[in-house]
C-alpha cells in the first residue's frame, strides 16, 4: 500500500541561520588575513604550480565567472612574486651591419634607464659640439693648408699656361671658375667686334694660337680630378680625426663605466665607428644644404639611429611582474612594430618595436582569458611555440600582408621565462584537451574552482569577516546581525543547498553594495536586513518584466493554467526560464491523450522539432515504465500523444517527465488530476523520482500564480524527495506553508505522486496483481483492453462466447 504523503514542515523549506553565531563572528573578526575564502582545491593547485619551476607547469584555472578566480589568482601571484628575483630588463639596439635585424640586449634592474640617459647625454654633447667644432682655429688652419695645397697646384698649372699665352700675345682670362683666352694687340685685349675688324691673316694666327693654348690648358689640368680627390680625402680624414678626437673621451668614459657588460661594450664599440659617419653626414655644414637646415632635427636623427629602445624596465627590488592582458591579440601579446609613412612608403626602425604582454611578464606571470586567446588561432599557435622554444615569437603574420614589400624588421629573439595562467570555463577546458594534444603538455596544472563552499561555522566566520572588511573599506558602512543572516540565506539560495554556500562571493558583495544604496536613502550608516530585502526585490523588479507578463497572460486566460478543480489527462508542470543573469519559474500545462492504436507514446515537441535531446529521452522512458509496470503478461500496445501546451520555443531537460507520466496515466485510467497541484521531477524506468534543477524558482513561480488568484489551502507543489536539501524558499512561501495556505510535498516514486494528484491509492503489486480499484489496477486493465482491441483478441472472445451460447 502506498504510504500517505504529508506536506513538508517549514523547517525543511529553508536552512536556518543562527543570529547568535553571527553576532559572535561580528564581535571577533577573523584572526588571520583573508585574501580569499574557500576553494582549497584550487588554492592547493596554484601553490603547487607556483612551486614548480620546470617547463610545462602552466595553469588552467577552471570555473565560471564570479567565483573569484581572477581575485584569488592575482593575490596568489602577487604574494609569490615577492619571493622571486627582479627580472632582467630587455632593450633593442641598432644592428649597424643589418638594420633589419635589431640586437636584443639584457641588463639588470635600473641599468637600462641609466644607459639610455648616458647615451642621451652623449648625443646631446655630440649635437652641441658639431658643427661648431669645425670652426676651431686648429681645424681651420689644417683645412686651409689642404685647400692651399690644392690651390697651389691649380695656380701653378694656370701660370705655366698663362706664360705660354703671353708669348703668343694672348691673355688668359679666369672668371667664375671658368678659364678662357683673348687676343692682345698693342697691349690691349680685343673684344669680338675688334677681333672681327682684324685682317684675315692675323685672325687666323690668333685662332691657331688659342687652339694650341686650349690644348696646353687641358694637358696642364689633366691631374685636376686627382688633386680634387686627394684634397677631399685629406679633408674627410681631417674631419674624421676631428670627430674621433671629440667623441673618443666621451665614449671612453662610457666604456669604463659599462666594462663588465659585454653587450654594452660591443654596442659602444659599434657606436664609436658609426657616430663619425653620422656626424659627417648630418652635422657637417658643408654636407647639409642651406635650404634644409632650418627643418633638420639633428638630435632626433641621432636618437633614432643610436639611442637604445627599452622594452621593459624595473627598479631595484621590484617583485616579479604579474600582468593581466584583457585583450590578447597577437600584437598585444607578442609585441608589434609600428610603421610610419614617408613619401608614400612605409618605413620603420628598431626604435618602433613595442613590447607585448610576454615581454612585460617575462620573468613573472601572465594572466589571460582562455576564450579570448583561442578566438585567434594565430595567437594560440604563437603562444604554444613560444612556450616550447622558450623564446618570444615576434614575426607578425597579420602585418606581413599590410606592409607588402616595405622595409620590415626581424628582431633578435628574446629568451622567455614566464608562467601562463589561463582563465576559462569547464566546458572550454575539456574541449581544448580533446582537440589539442599539446595542451596537456604545456598546461599540466588544473586549478578547479568549485561552485559551492561548505557551510561550516568556520566558513560562515570567514564569510562574515570578509563582508565586514568590504563594507568598512569600500562602502564606509556596517551591517547588522540580521543583515548578515540574510546574506547567508542569500548565499544558500545561490547554492540551492541547505549545507552549502555559493562560491559566487562576488554576487554577495554586489548585493551588499546595492543594499548600501537603500541604506543611504534612509540616511543610516548601518545596512539592515530590510535593506538587503530591498536590494533583492529591486533587482527582481528591474529584471522581472517578462515573468510578470507571463503570469499576467495566465491570469487573463491567454495561457490556460488551472489552479483549482480536476481534469483528466491534464497536469501542471513546472519550468524554469533563464534569461541573462536571471531565472524564474513558470507553470506549464501538460496534456496527454490515449486511444486504441499501435503508434506508442508520441512526443509532440519532438515531432515538431521543438524538443531537444534530453527532453526527448525523458519522454522515451515513459514507454519503458509502462511496459515494466503493467505489460508483463501482454504486449504494450497503445497510441498516446503528450504535449506541453502553448509552448512555442525549444524545450530541454527531463524535469517534466514525472508530470508527463502522471498526465499519461490519467488519460489511460480516465481518473482526474487535482489541478491545485503542480509537480516537477524526472523519472527512471522503474518509477523512481529523480532530482531536478531550479526547484526553488519552480515552486515560487506556481506560488505567485496561486497567490494572484487567491490561496485556497489546497494548492501546492510536488517535488522529488531528493530535492529537499535544495529548498531555500522565500520567507513569504514559508509563512504561507506555516499558515496552511500552501503545501509542498516530496515524493520518491511515481505511485506517491499519483496518489497525491488523484486522491486515490496507487495500489501495490500483490501476488502478480494490483487492487482493482487502485490507480495501477485501473491502468493495467485499461492497457490490457487497448491491447486486446488493437490485436483483435476481443473479437475472438466474442465469437467463442457466441458459439458457447448456440451449443
Amino acid at each position: 500500500m502506498t504510504k500517505k504523503i504529508s506536506p513538508l514542515s517549514t523547517d525543511a523549506l529553508a536552512p536556518s541561520v543562527s543570529v547568535t553565531h553571527v553576532q559572535s563572528c561580528m564581535q571577533n573578526p577573523y584572526p588571520e588575513a583573508l585574501p580569499f575564502i574557500g576553494q582549497q582545491r584550487a588554492q592547493s593547485a596554484l601553490d603547487f604550480a607556483l612551486g614548480m619551476e620546470l617547463p610545462g607547469y602552466n595553469v588552467f584555472v577552471m570555473g565560471e565567472a564570479a567565483l573569484g578566480r581572477f581575485t584569488m589568482v592575482k593575490d596568489k601571484l602577487e604574494a609569490h612574486s615577492k619571493t622571486r628575483p627582479t627580472p632582467k630588463e630587455w632593450l633593442y639596439v641598432n644592428n649597424y651591419d643589418d638594420h633589419r635585424e635589431p640586437i636584443a640586449m639584457f641588463m639588470q634592474a635600473g641599468q637600462s634607464k641609466e644607459l639610455a640617459d648616458d647615451i642621451d647625454e652623449f648625443l646631446d654633447e655630440v649635437a652641441d659640439t658639431f658643427p661648431a667644432a669645425f670652426d676651431n682655429p686648429g681645424y681651420q688652419r689644417k683645412k686651409k693648408s689642404i685647400d692651399r695645397d690644392f690651390d697651389n697646384k691649380y695656380n701653378a698649372a694656370l701660370t705655366a699656361v698663362e706664360q705660354l699665352a703671353a708669348e703668343k700675345s694672348v691673355a688668359l682670362l679666369e672668371e667664375s671658375n671658368l678659364v678662357g683666352f683673348a687676343p692682345v694687340v698693342n697691349g690691349k685685349q680685343l673684344d669680338d667686334n675688334e677681333f672681327a675688324a682684324l685682317d684675315e691673316h692675323l685672325q687666323a694666327h690668333f685662332i691657331n694660337a688659342i687652339e694650341k693654348l686650349e690644348d696646353a690648358l687641358i694637358e696642364a689640368l689633366l691631374e685636376l680630378p686627382r688633386w680634387k680627390r686627394e684634397s677631399s680625402e685629406k679633408l674627410r680624414n681631417l674631419k674624421k680625426s676631428t670627430v674621433e678626437m671629440a667623441t673618443k673621451p666621451l665614449l671612453r668614459t662610457l666604456e669604463h663605466k659599462y666594462a663588465s657588460h659585454i653587450g654594452v661594450v660591443r654596442y659602444l664599440k659599434d657606436l664609436r665607428t658609426e657616430i663619425v659617419d653620422a656626424v659627417l653626414e648630418w652635422l657637417d655644414d658643408d654636407a647639409s644644404s642651406e635650404e634644409n637646415k632650418d627643418d633638420f632635427d639633428a638630435k632626433g636623427m641621432l636618437n633614432d639611429f643610436f639611442a637604445p629602445n627599452i622594452l621593459v624596465e624595473y627598479k631595484d627590488d621590484d617583485p616579479a611582474p604579474v600582468v593581466y592582458e584583457p585583450n590578447p591579440t597577437f600584437g598585444n601579446i607578442f609585441g608589434k612594430v609600428e610603421y610610419a609613412t614617408s613619401q608614400g612608403t612605409l618605413i620603420t626602425s628598431y626604435r618602433s618595436i613595442q613590447a607585448g604582454a610576454l615581454h612585460r611578464a617575462n620573468g613573472g606571470y601572465l594572466i589571460m582569458d582562455a576564450e579570448k586567446v583561442l578566438a585567434n588561432p594565430q595567437v594560440w599557435d604563437g603562444l604554444k611555440l613560444s612556450l616550447k622554444t622558450h623564446q618570444i615569437k615576434n614575426d607578425l603574420p597579420y602585418q606581413d600582408n599590410s606592409v607588402g614589400s616595405s622595409f620590415t624588421l626581424k628582431p633578435q629573439l628574446i629568451p622567455l621565462d614566464v608562467k601562463i595562467i589561463l582563465l576559462g570555463s569547464r566546458d572550454l577546458y575539456y574541449t581544448i584537451g580533446e582537440y589539442d594534444e599539446e595542451f596537456a603538455e604545456l598546461f599540466r596544472v588544473l586549478a578547479d574552482f568549485d561552485y559551492y563552499l561548505p557551510s561550516s561555522d568556520k566558513m560562515q566566520y570567514q564569510f562574515i569577516s570578509k563582508v565586514q572588511e568590504y563594507a568598512a573599506q569600500t562602502l564606509n558602512c556596517t551591517l547588522s546581525a540580521q543583515a548578515y543572516a540574510r546574506l547567508l540565506k542569500f548565499s544558500y539560495r545561490q547554492a540551492e543547498h541547505h549545507t552549502k554556500l555559493s562560491a559566487r562571493f562576488a554576487d554577495v558583495l554586489e548585493l551588499v553594495a546595492e543594499a548600501s544604496f537603500y541604506a543611504r536613502q534612509d540616511e543610516v550608516t548601518q545596512i539592515g536586513s530590510e535593506h538587503i530585502d530591498e536590494a533583492i526585490a529591486g533587482k527582481q523588479y528591474r529584471t522581472g518584466q517578462l515573468s510578470e507578463n507571463m503570469l499576467s497572460d495566465i491570469q487573463e486566460g491567454h495561457t490556460l493554467i488551472a489552479t483549482q478543480g480536476k481534469a483528466v489527462g491534464k497536469v501542471n508542470g513546472l519550468t524554469v526560464l533563464h534569461i541573462g543573469d536571471t531565472a524564474f519559474g513558470t507553470p506549464a500545462r501538460i496534456t496527454a491523450t490515449v486511444y486504441a492504436g499501435a503508434d506508442g507514446v508520441v512526443d509532440v515537441e519532438r515531432e515538431a522539432e521543438l524538443g531537444k535531446a534530453i527532453h526527448s529521452k525523458g519522454v522515451m522512458l515513459l514507454t519503458g515504465y509502462l511496459g515494466n509496470k503493467y505489460a508483463q503478461n501482454f504486449p504494450l500496445t497503445l497510441s498516446a500523444n503528450i504535449a506541453i501546451e502553448q509552448s512555442y520555443g525549444y524545450i530541454d531537460g527531463d524535469s517534466a517527465s514525472l508530470a508527463e507520466l502522471c498526465g499519461l496515466i490519467s488519460a489511460i485510467t480516465q481518473l482526474p488530476i487535482n489541478q491545485s497541484l503542480a509537480l516537477t521531477g524526472s523519472i527512471n524506468q522503474h518509477g523512481e523520482v529523480q532530482a531536478i534543477g531550479g526547484v526553488n524558482e519552480k515552486i515560487e513561480g506556481f506560488f505567485k500564480l496561486c497567490k494572484m488568484r487567491g490561496l485556497t489551502g489546497e494548492q501546492g507543489v510536488i517535488i522529488p524527495n531528493s530535492n529537499r536539501v535544495n529548498l531555500v524558499l522565500d520567507d513569504e512561501i514559508v509563512a504561507a506553508v506555516a499558515a496552511g495556505r500552501f503545501n509542498i510535498y516530496a515524493v520518491e516514486s511515481v505511485d506517491e505522486a499519483l496518489t497525491l494528484l488523484m486522491d486515490k491509492p496507487a495500489g501495490a503489486l500483490k501476488e502478480g496483481a494490483y487492487p482493482k480499484d487502485s490507480i495501477n489496477g485501473i491502468a493495467l486493465e485499461r492497457l490490457q483492453h487497448i491491447a486486446n482491441v488493437v490485436n483483435g483478441e476481443d473479437k475472438d472472445e466474442e465469437k467463442e462466447n457466441e458459439k458457447e451460447k448456440d451449443a
